[in-house]
């Protein structure tokens, strides 16, 4: 047959011959055949299927009348195009069913044709003398499956397809990489597909006894058993065998030869030898072993395999017995009770068991005559027990079946009690008291929960489970638990509606509303506190789970929702948003009607709202409708105008990503409005003139949108923009390219533009708008390809790539060319990437083959079929190799100039990025010479690090020490300095030339690592049969370089940057399907775990190096459907080592194989890559881990305790994100946890026993036995989750051995002991428990150990908070334990010596406060405030902590507050320290007597810890009174109300000392933000005003001082505070009479938008919540809270007060000039015109959030107002007029310098440097800001138009900004009008 390209050629010039005849469909043949060719040439599998559905189209608009006017030649040869395609693509079932319904309409017109050639295609693949390889099975298959016509040659020819298999399998199953690979796969599913969709035509060859031909069959079938029973261990493979026996069993047409067949295989579970008879066929089986996958395969191959008539079939031996009830279940669940490796087959196995009697259910009630599940059966019973045990299970996706069968097993009851007339029901209500004893954190309760509710219904089961609502909001709070406490409350409501429906509840006229107010009943109240809670993840889940299904069952529920909110109470504003977005997004109603028109008004309080969420959310309300074709309208357009350049620089990524997706939903609406109204406009009659007018008005206004929106992200591209601005910006021009640009993305499903998107694309270039392309745009992208961070570069890179043209002009490829060169060669990393981004791009973009690009011209170009890719690539190619060079020649020139890595980047980028095929650019020859490199450079750089080129390049596998590789490079940098290093030089920081030396090596190593696994993994996945460009010797060359550098190279960032390429590397080769390349993998391993067995000679470092990411990376490359041989092979080695015995002569300064054993075990059980596979070894690792911690080794133990916590981290799994800060166990149960490792069970309890059994012996005899791993078996214990009740009682045994316990002398043993006896003890024994403890407390004449007493109270807390927590405490059973606590009164008094003791039961007490009688609580309080006033003799251990307590239970009551803190006074520093800890803590805040209280001691004994000498009780006495003074709520109305005047008379001397403290400096910086608070307290309060002017200068001046973005954060949040303390009391009253006061309020605003600008966002919102609370006052609005406000609306709401207050102050003048950049060009160019520096590092800014050019946007305004205002001040215009003198010259100097510097038409180096140059942009802001300025003076003011002529300076001025917008610069719009004539006043 001819080749594709062959067909193509002959078919094209078989149509130009007929194309005299144009009824033929010649012309529509040309665009298929030009489809047909575009598919072929493409590799993306989306445009593959563009192209398939595009030319099926086309060729089904050709008729059978056209077709057969063709040539018979012409059709014939179409139709092998046909085949050839379908022969293309056989890996894709969806393109070969499409290209055959292409054959099939061929078929119409010549059927025989289609089917001959079809027929001659199969025919040729069978009919060859060589064996079936993986492409023929994998076209036989596609075929039999996919093909029609195939299938009808497969009928024809099945019985020689067959005899080739058998001839197949006997080969496949002697060699092991053909029966574990695809090929044995491929081969096992022809059979299944025959005997599937041929079954009768193999039935007679299986069944007929006297059919002579059933030994190819009988062949096959021995071959399918054999891989059953385990000659295979490709487990997906063992299981589809198993479906295919069951398959072939399924052909028989009588049942009861079925039957026989399967009863005879359900022999599989034996393991001797058994016979099997399959109708004719009988086979031998001699299993393997038992794994499970045997019985799994045939179990699961019998349920999806047979007939009900087949499963339902009785034993021959015993007719009652059934297949599928008798025969299959108890192999079921045998499965289920296992925990193998395939536990989650098991499971669905079980599920899909449950299916199969369910759907055969009616035919075994007939068989049986009885239930199928009575109530307490065995069946019933034994089915629970299994959904029970493995609801929790670990295991990925076992929960889900699990689900799946709980429902079939209910759904199975339901039908059974229906059938038999059951109408009690009892397992419902038991289920349902079952699931309501689980602990709330218990997953499973809610998925129960669900499936049993449709049963009982939503009265009954919230009668009984009242604690739902509560419970909900738990789990809302909780991360993993939010899905299914979700889930549930969707059931809820569901079936709340469907039972207020269909029942009598509601008549038959209710309405939506009706429903909606019966749900709001029960739930309204639920949804209200979770969208008003504190808790963000409350908050967020409710809004994003509850409340859209809310919507969904009860549309109206919209109006009961709103009724009650109010957008000015505080948290309702959020509620109100969350809602309304909920609504529209869920219903699409709108919402512009509701609630009597005030949506607009509340909404534009959501869009401004300090809170993200609030903005999001309505955001989300104005881009959200019904249709996407509905017209935004007038409002919401210019709502979304003035909403996102408020939000452009938010710090909140996801807040970035959510705003991207819906200003993308409103361009959607837009786009797919304006193409309404296009399309509207074509088809429409001239005489409907309104309709049209509306058209143009929505025409005008979406396109008007869009092109502002397109425009407005490169004004913020520019260099020293704020990181934030600049993602969102790109972002958001991301959305407008990819939703009105015409480029399809093959990489997306969803989203693509609409075909016609042409149409409004030229309608809006006729209006002069939508030039997404511009040249200046390009510039400014290209800008950004230098930004320091990656994620901005390579936004702009895949922008400049996805949407561009695809080719630069030439002057921007020659400069950009140059550019890249340079950074290529940069020693600082992000430099070279930078280059290696450009590199990339150019790539991809450059025209023509570059010429001047270094060494070029020897560059000779091969075969490929891309000649400028591969041209590139060599050029890359020849400098890393000069790179190479100079390191050999010397490495500390190389480090500077040409230090590797850049090289290596780009390559990889240019390589394996680009969408090009690695075939098109490289070759053998230079594969090679790239891996020769790179072999080199390895070898040359570790040398460097072993300082030995001789020893680096030695089999020892033993890498340097850190001292060896610093010594090392030092010796390198005296030989390059010309001498050796001189003494006393030594210092502890690097030097630049070690640091460039290092990062040199370490970096260029990583990039080697990943660049080589890259390489590879690409090349074999694009390898073609017979064509490669590795060789063996190559990959094993490149296995050398992988294992030099992870055994050889401590630095971890080349270790973990080597694995990630290694990884692939080792993927890519377990993959394929040559043994010789599967074995290297294998053989590293072996490699490795020699070295790792082996004595080591260096010292101890980095755990190992990377030897155990070397195995690591190995085993988690093997494939998880396998049975993993080389991790079972590892886990195995490793624990053979770690287990072997110590040398007699060990020395611990050395690496021991032990010890790497133990750290190489901990890294595959933290290897993310390994899954819960290493989970069937934890039993043994954690036996080896606890054996381990009595090693006297001490880096074994230390090696062993990290391993045993890896290991329970991964075996409990992730700890819950609870924001409630909930209890801190997981998520599993003790009895869970058992189940899946009972190993454990039993040494657990051992070693408890062991510790336990120590304890025993004499009270009185002298002991202290420490048992390593006691500790760490009771962490894991207290780990599990507690309430949950064991059914069988088989863990009771631990509550004794925990209870003894309580003895241990370890104090942590003893905390811990209290923690794991409540997580082991059941509910039901919570009181039994509570009641043997407290019967045990000793009275005061007893002689007791203390240790046991105080673990026994530990004991007693820890249940009691248990008990109560849960409600499971009995009122009867709590009395008794309250008796017996509170008659052991005397463990709180001085009796009890022992304090720790006194502590813990002064807890319990408080535990059971609410219980207790006033009469004990008075007694225990006198008591503790008799023992708090007694002087303390002597230090006694935990004295202070008993102490800390008895004042926290004592100031809980106000009698016992009051009278400790009247006699404040008298009390020791230590207790002082407690009290103000108690106030801190804001157990102060619910007695306002208390507080006034608290308040007048602090103030009074102020002056007193002022003077203090310890700096710490100042801190804390500060913080104390700043507690009690401050209003933490700035939005509470109360909070801006007169303060009450401080009346202490020396509170002035105490102002004077904090102030004097933060002049001074005093005290480091927690104390002074301490002071500055506290200050700014007692400034606020002071009632006399005769040194306020003052104290309010000295106020500002350290504001002003504290503001700075290099003072801590900690003082510049103080000065926020003190701005809202202070600041808005003293601004909001009029105190104009002084002279200095406006000064000062100028001072304080001036402060205030320093602090908007501030790197820290709770800086920031502190901040606006200043400004927030000034604008509120000022506003007069007392009553309502205070509105927090955005931070980019407070900025400009300040500014506006200080223009509409001090307008004529010269200070304004000077302090809004003072926010403008410098405007000095020409240091900017001397500074950008010197040499780039060859150091490492770079200098950040100190506040990389402040953005210059923004901020001189938002000055200019301001400073055009002061302008128009110069007549009105006399001191405004000397201000301006002597402003004017001595800029204008300045002003005008830089504008012609920059006229000058800004190049003519092309791009130079020089312009793309200051492009990059973020000083330059900021200066060019503050030049044209100023000059703007200047011009409008000049405009208005006659005094003083002699300095400067207006006329030129404004067309200097528009001549500059138009040349630098042509050129790159853009400037924000409030500049660019500006600059254009347009002032923005």
């Amino acid at each position: 047959m001819l080749s594709f390209e062959d067909l193509i050629i002959s078919l094209q010039d078989c149509v130009i011959r007929e194309d005299q005849a144009p009824e033929n469909g010649s012309p529509r043949l040309r665009v298929f055949f030009d489809k047909v060719s575009e598919f072929s040439r493409t590799s993306v599998k989306r445009s593959k299927e563009r192209c398939l559905d595009e030319a099926l189209q086309l060729l089904r608009q050709i008729s059978e009348a056209q077709l057969r006017s063709l040539e018979e030649g012409c059709l014939l040869l179409l139709v092998r195009l046909l085949l050839s395609m379908q022969l293309q693509v056989v890996n894709t079932s969806t393109a070969c069913r499409k290209v055959d319904q292409m054959l099939q309409h061929l078929a119409k017109v010549n059927h025989q044709l289609v089917f001959r050639e079809t027929h001659h295609c199969l025919l040729s693949i069978v009919n060859t003398d060589q064996m079936l390889c993986f492409e023929d099975l994998q076209k036989a298959c596609m075929f039999l499956e996919d093909s029609v016509i195939g299938h009808e040659v497969w009928r024809e020819s099945f019985l020689l397809w067959l005899n080739r298999v058998s001839e197949l399998f006997p080969v496949i199953l002697q060699q092991e990489s053909l029966r574990d690979g695809p090929l044995c796969y491929f081969a096992v599913k022809v059979c299944l597909q025959v005997f599937q969709l041929l079954s009768r035509e193999v039935a007679p060859l299986v069944w007929d006894k006297e059919n002579k031909g059933p030994v190819t069959v009988q062949t096959i079938l021995q071959a399918l058993m054999d891989i059953i029973l385990g000659q295979c261990l490709n487990r997906d493979t063992r299981l589809l065998a198993g479906t295919t026996v069951a398959m072939l069993i399924n052909t028989g047409s009588e049942s009861r030869a079925g039957g026989a067949a399967a009863w005879s295989l359900l022999q599989v579970s034996r393991l001797a030898p058994w016979h099997l008879s399959v109708g004719a066929l009988e086979v031998e089986c001699h299993p393997k072993g038992q794994d499970g996958v045997d019985r799994l395969a045939v179990s699961r191959g019998l349920l999806t395999g047979c007939r009900p008539n087949i499963l339902l079939s009785s034993h021959v031996d015993a007719t009652e017995a059934c297949l599928l009830l008798t025969g299959l279940f108890p192999l079921v669940y045998a499965l289920c009770e296992e925990k193998c490796d395939c536990h989650y087959f098991a499971v669905e196995v079980l599920s899909l068991w449950l299916k199969k009697v369910k759907e055969c259910l009616a035919d075994i009630w007939k068989m049986t005559g009885v239930r199928l599940l009575p109530d307490n059966s065995s069946l019933q019973q034994q089915l629970i027990h299994i959904i029970w045990t493995n609801a929790e299970s670990p295991v990925e996706r076992v929960s889900e079946f699990i689900r799946t069968a709980f429902c079939l097993l209910l759904d199975l009851y339901e039908m059974d009690c229906k059938q038999f007339c059951d109408t009690k029901k009892t397992l419902y209500c038991t289920l349902l008291e079952r699931i309501i004893m689980l602990p709330w954190e218990t997953k499973a309760k809610y998925h129960h929960l669900c499936a049993l509710l449709p049963y009982l219904g939503t009265d009954q089961v919230l009668d009984q489970y009242a604690e739902i609502p509560n419970h909900l909001l738990k789990c809302l709070s909780t991360n993993h638990l939010s899905p299914c406490g979700s889930e549930l409350y969707k059931c809820l409501i569901q079936q709340q509606r469907q039972e207020l429906c269909s029942g009598s509840q509601m008549s038959a006229s209710c309405t939506e509303l009706d429903l909606a107010n019966h749900w709001a009943k029960l739930w309204r109240p639920v949804l209200h506190e979770a969208l008003m809670s504190d808790v963000a993840l409350l908050q967020h889940n409710s809004s994003t789970h509850l409340l859209p299904c809310t919507f969904q069952v009860f549309p109206s529920a919209l109006e009961p929702l709103l009724a009650s909110l109010d957008p000015f109470a505080p948290g309702h504003l959020p509620a109100w948003a969350c809602i309304m977005s909920s609504y529209r997004a869920t219903t699409g109603g709108s919402p512009w009607a509701l609630q009597g028109g005030l949506t607009l008004e509340t909404l534009q309080l959501a869009l401004g709202s300090a809170d993200d969420k609030v903005r999001l959310a309505a955001l989300n309300i104005l881009c959200c409708s019904s249709k996407s074709k509905d017209p935004p309208t007038t409002e919401e357009i210019s709502a979304m105008r003035m909403f996102i350049p408020q939000n452009l620089n938010c710090e909140s990524s996801p807040f970035r990503q959510h705003f991207q997706a819906g200003v993308k939903k409103f361009l959607v609406r837009i786009r797919d409005c304006c193409l309404a109204q296009v399309r509207g406009q074509t088809g429409k009659k001239k005489g409907d003139a309104t309709h049209s007018v509306k058209a143009q008005n929505v025409l005008e206004q979406g396109i008007g949108f869009v092109d502002w929106l397109y425009q407005l992200p490169y004004s913020y591209l520019a260099p020293g923009h704020s990181y934030q601005r600049k993602k969102t910006v790109l972002l958001l021009l991301s959305a407008v390219l990819e939703t009105c640009t015409d480029t399809w993305n093959p990489d997306k499903k969803k989203g693509q533009p609409p075909a016609n998107i042409g149409s409004l694309i030229n309608c809006s270039r006729q209006r002069g708008q939508w030039d997404f392309f511009h040249r200046t745009k390009q510039l400014v992208l290209i800008s950004c390809l230098e930004d320091s961070t990656n994620e901005i570069r390579e936004l702009s890179a895949g922008l400049l790539l996805r949407f561009f043209p695809p080719t630069f002009p030439d002057d921007i490829a020659a400069v950009l060319l140059t550019r890249t060169k340079q950074l290529l060669c940069s020693p600082r990393v992000q430099e070279a990437q930078m280059g290696a981004l450009m590199m990339k791009v150019l790539f991809q973009k450059l025209r023509d083959q570059p010429k001047d690009y270094g060494v070029n011209h020897n560059i000779t170009v091969g075969s490929e079929s891309n000649p400028k890719a591969s041209c590139m690539v060599r050029v890359l190619v020849k400098e890393l190799e000069e790179h190479y060079l100079t390191a050999k020649a010397d490495m500390m020139c190389s480090a500077r100039t040409k230090p590797i890595h850049g090289v290596l980047s780009a390559l990889q980028r240019c390589l394996l990025e680009a969408a090009i095929s690695v075939y098109d650019t490289l070759d053998n020859i230079l594969i090679t010479e790239v891996l020769g490199l790179l072999e080199n450079i390895s070898l040359l750089l570790l040398s460097v690090l072993y300082g030995d080129q001789k020893a680096c390049a030695t089999k020892k596998d033993a890498p340097p020490s850190f001292c060896d590789m610093g010594n090392a490079i030092n010796s390198l940098i005296a030989q390059a300095s010309g001498g050796g290093q001189g003494e006393g030089e030594e210092c502890v920081l690097l030097s630049e030339e070690h640091s460039l030396i290092l990062t040199c090596c370490w970096v260029s190593l990583k990039e080697i690592g990943i660049f080589l696994g890259l390489l590879v993994e690409k090349i074999i996945t694009e390898s073609k049969p017979g064509k490669s460009l590795l060789t063996k010797e190559d990959l094993e060359r490149a296995s050398e370089v992988f294992k030099n550098i992870l055994l050889k190279c401590r630095h971890w960032g080349a270790v973990e940057g080597c694995c990630i390429g290694f990884t692939r590397f080792c993927t890519s080769l377990l993959s394929s399907s040559d043994l010789e390349l599967r074995d290297i993998p294998a053989q590293m391993l072996k490699q490795g775990l020699q070295v790792l067995q082996s004595p080591r000679s260096t010292s101890v470092t980095r755990r190992a190096a990377g030897l155990p990411m070397l195995i690591l990376c190995v085993v988690s490359a093997e494939e998880a459907s396998k049975a993993r041989p080389l991790l079972a092979h590892s886990m195995q080695t490793l624990l053979d080592t770690a287990r072997s015995p110590l040398p007699e002569n060990w020395d611990q300064t050395l690496d021991l194989p032990q010890v790497c054993a133990v750290h190489t075990l901990q890294a595959l059980v933290r290897g993310s890559g390994l899954g819960v596979a290493v989970l069937q070894f934890a039993p043994a690792v954690v036996i080896l881990s606890l054996t381990l911690l009595s090693s006297p080794c001490w880096a074994m133990r230390n090696a062993a305790l990290q391993l045993y916590s890896s290991l329970c981290s991964r075996m409990l799994g992730q700890r819950p994100n609870n924001e409630e800060g909930g209890p801190a166990q997981r998520g599993m149960s003790p009895s869970a946890f058992f189940f899946h490792y009972p190993g454990l069970q039993s040494f657990l309890l051992g070693e408890l026993r062991e510790a336990a059994q120590d304890l025993q012996g004499p009270p009185n005899e002298a002991k202290l036995y420490l048992q390593p791993s006691l500790y760490p078996v009771l962490t894991l214990l207290a780990q599990l989750q507690p309430g949950v009740q064991d059914s069988t009682e088989n863990l009771s045994d631990f509550l004794p051995t925990l209870l003894q316990l309580a003895a241990n002398p370890v104090y942590s043993v003893r905390v811990m002991a209290s923690k794991a006896l409540v997580a082991m003890t059941p509910p039901s024994q919570y009181m039994n428990i509570l009641i043997k403890l407290t019967a045990q407390l000793p009275s005061p004449k007893e002689c007791c150990c203390h240790n046991r007493l105080h673990g026994q109270l530990l004991q007693i807390k820890a249940m009691l908070e248990r008990a109560l927590y849960t409600d499971s405490a009995p009122l009867a059973d709590m009395h008794e334990v309250l008796k017996r606590v509170s008659g052991s009164l005397w463990l709180v008094t001085e009796a009890q010596h022992c304090p720790l003791v006194r502590a813990v039961y002064l807890s319990v007490a408080e535990s059971l406060r609410s219980f207790c009688s006033k009469g004990y609580l008075s007694k225990l309080s006198d008591t503790l405030m008799q023992d708090l006033q007694r002087p303390q003799q002597g230090l006694q251990v935990g004295l202070s902590s008993f102490q800390q307590q008895a004042v926290y239970f004592l100031c809980a009551d106000l009698k016992w507050a009051c009278q400790i803190w009247n006699n404040f006074s008298a009390t020791s520093p230590d207790l002082r320290l407690s009290l103000f800890m108690w106030v801190v803590d804001g157990q102060g805040t619910p007695h306002t007597s208390l507080k006034v209280l608290i308040q007048r001691v602090l103030q009074s004994n102020l002056r007193e810890a002022l003077l203090s000498h310890s700096v710490e009780y100042r801190k804390n006495y500060l913080a104390a009174l700043i507690a009690v003074m401050a209003k933490d709520d700035y939005t509470s109305p109360h909070h801006l109300s007169q303060s009450v005047p401080l009346e202490e008379p020396f509170l002035p001397e105490c102002l004077d000392l904090l102030l004097w403290n933060l002049e001074e400096q005093q005290g480091g910086p927690e104390f002074l933000s301490q002071a500055l608070y506290a200050a700014s307290l007692l400034v606020s309060r002071r009632s006399d005003s005769r040194h306020t002017t003052s104290v309010f200068q000295r106020l500002c001046s350290i504001l002003e001082c504290h503001r700075s973005p290099e003072v801590p954060e900690v003082l510049r949040m103080a000065c926020a505070e003190a701005l809202c303390v202070a600041g808005v009391p003293l601004m909001s009253h009029s105190q104009r009479e002084h002279s200095t006061l406006p000064a000062i309020m100028i001072r304080l605003i001036n402060t205030g938008l320093y602090l908007l600008q501030d790197q820290t966002q709770q800086v920031r919102m502190k901040a606006a919540c200043f400004t927030s609370a000034l604008h509120h006052v000022r506003r007069r609005k007392t009553k309502s809270s205070v509105y927090l406000m955005q931070v980019n609306l407070a900025l400009p709401l300040l500014l506006d007060l200080l223009l509409e207050i001090y307008w004529d102050t010269p200070a304004t003048l000077e302090m809004l000039l003072s926010h403008l950049p410098q405007c000095d060009l020409h240091l900017v160019l001397r500074e950008a015109s010197e040499m780039r520096s060859s150091s490492l590092y770079q200098q950040d800014e100190a506040n990389v959030f402040a953005e210059p050019s923004v901020m001189s946007a938002q000055i200019l305004p301001y400073l055009l107002q002061m302008a128009e205002k110069y007549s009105e001040s006399t001191a405004l215009a000397q201000t301006l007029r002597t402003w004017v003198e001595q800029t204008a010259a300045q002003l005008l100097d830089s504008l012609t310098v920059c006229k000058e510097i800004v190049p003519a038409g092309k791009l130079t180096p020089n312009w793309l440097t200051l492009l990059m140059d973020p000083r330059f942009h900021s200066t060019m802001c503050g030049v044209v800001t100023r000059s703007s300025f200047l011009l409008q003076l000049l405009k208005t003011s006659e005094d003083v138009g002699h300095i400067c002529d207006p006329l030129s300076l404004h067309k200097a001025l528009q001549e500059v900004c138009s040349l630098l917008i042509q050129s790159g610069v853009h400037f924000p719009c409030a500049l660019t009008f500006a600059g254009a004539g347009e002032l923005p006043l």
